[in-house]
């Protein structure tokens, strides 16, 4: 037993050695070579702090403190190869699994993978066999940092083929709240995503009590056939498709149904007000040439109810009885129902078959809204007062935050004829109705100019 206990101490002995020793032979003189390989390669100036290799548990790299771009654009703690021993003499080279520790991604660094990534064999030239394939990629602790906001951290596991195409992945952020699984299919990849307690991390900070997406994707472009969220007191289900081969294009179609607009509007319109349970059913489309770009090239059309809510900004009932010739503005209005609907255009906005519907106050219109945030339009005001009631067609100006609300000159003018002749309140509002059907008849003299 001595002898055996001899030779477990001598292997214990030169097993550590072998664990350490590489920790304590320089490989950096080799840095220089890699950084100027690379930089060539990606266009970008790359930096790497350090170099070593190891034996134990498996031969392997370690690379620690890589940076590309003159910004940072991409960041990496650490990355551990490990290859194929038997192969790092034979084409191509196997690396078993490379680990990803630390990984800081930048909206820089994104827009510019399509350059990276990019082929360099000419148009029609033969196909070079792999110089190196990868068997699988491990990412911890990872971090996408978009221009205002930022995706993760998060860990992903992906399994590569021969032609270094994925055929596995998964993503799961670190909080556990977002998972997207991603498998083979025939001739396509097959897309799980469930997330719960979930803020988008791009756009509008919207909150999800629930989402699942599932879908199918290839390497340009994916298709969602299934979109299904909890969110706001509400539902929200569709289907959705996406393209990258050139540039991007979104389109799709939802249907929402009791959304409370409350906490969502300042998240879509930042200092927006409105509440009420919102019904629709839009049909999007956008196409832009990035991501940053996609939300001022949508397109969208969407018939809408909300219900039992409030618009703020504006009290329509005040101006139509009022008749305040400089116009009104401020207050809010109540609604049972505001129903209409909705076609938006690169950021103008156009509202028609507008219905409201409060008590004593109903209304009817339209209005635009330019990329500028400058209203216009016309609605007509349902009004009862002292027993009688008038319609009273108000024009819309003014912008998103200070809108404004008038009487059009005929209504005036009516409504000063009729109080002359029949006294206050049935006479004015005898009067304004005249006047909104004189010029209803004839139009305005800015309608003649048209």
């Amino acid at each position: 037993m001595k002898w055996f206990k001899r030779i477990a101490f001598v292997l214990g002995a030169l097993i550590a050695v072998l664990a350490v020793l590489p920790f304590f032979i320089s490989l950096n003189d080799y840095i220089p070579q890699i950084e100027q390989a690379v930089s060539a390669r990606l266009g970008e100036p790359v930096k790497i702090s350090n170099l070593r290799a190891a034996v134990l548990p498996l031969p392997h790299v370690t690379v620690d403190g890589i940076t590309v771009g003159k910004s940072g654009d991409v960041k990496v703690g650490k990355v551990t190869v490990t290859p194929v021993l038997s192969s790092l003499f034979d084409t191509p080279k196997v690396i078993k699994s490379m680990e990803i520790d630390g990984l800081v991604l930048t909206q820089k660094a994104i827009d510019k993978i399509p350059v990276w990534t990019k082929s360099e064999a000419k148009p029609g030239a033969p196909q070079q066999p792999q110089q190196v394939t990868v068997q699988s990629i491990r990412l911890d602790d990872a971090l996408v940092r978009l221009d205002k906001t930022s995706f993760g951290p998060f860990d992903a596991r992906i399994r590569l083929d021969a032609k270094n195409e994925p055929e596995e992945a998964s993503i799961t952020t670190r909080d556990g709240k977002l998972k997207i699984d991603v498998r083979p299919g025939k001739s396509n990849y097959l897309i799980d995503a469930s997330a719960k307690s979930w803020k988008l991390p791009a756009g509008p900070a919207i909150y999800f009590d629930e989402l699942t997406i599932k879908g199918v994707a290839t390497l340009g472009d994916a298709s969602f056939s299934q979109i299904a969220a909890r969110l706001y007191g509400g539902t929200v289900n569709g289907k959705a498709s996406v393209s990258w081969r050139k540039g991007l294009q979104l389109q799709g179609n939802l249907a929402v149904s009791g959304v409370e607009l409350k906490p969502l509007v300042p998240l879509l319109a930042p200092g927006r007000n409105m509440s009420g349970k919102l019904d629709a059913k839009p049909v999007f489309s956008t196409s832009a040439a990035g991501a940053a770009q996609l939300a001022n090239a949508m397109r969208l059309e969407t018939p809408f109810n909300v219900s039992n809510g409030v618009l703020h900004g504006v009290d329509i009932q005040k101006a139509a009885t009022s008749l305040i010739k400089q116009g009104a503005s401020g207050g809010e209005t109540r609604f049972e129902e505001l129903s209409g609907h909705l076609a938006m255009d690169r950021g103008a906005y156009r509202f028609t078959q507008i219905r409201i519907t409060s008590g004593s106050l109903a209304a009817n219109g339209n209005v635009s809204i330019s990329p500028q945030k400058e209203l216009s339009g016309r609605v007509n005001a349902e009004v009862k007062a002292a027993g009688a009631s008038a319609s009273v067609p108000l024009n819309v100006t003014g912008t998103l935050d200070s809108p404004l609300l008038y009487p059009s000159g005929g209504t005036v003018a009516g409504a000063a004829v009729g109080t002359a002749i029949l006294g206050p309140g049935l006479g004015t509002s005898v009067g304004a109705k005249v006047g909104g059907w004189a010029e209803g008849l004839f139009g305005t003299k800015e309608e003649k100019k048209k």
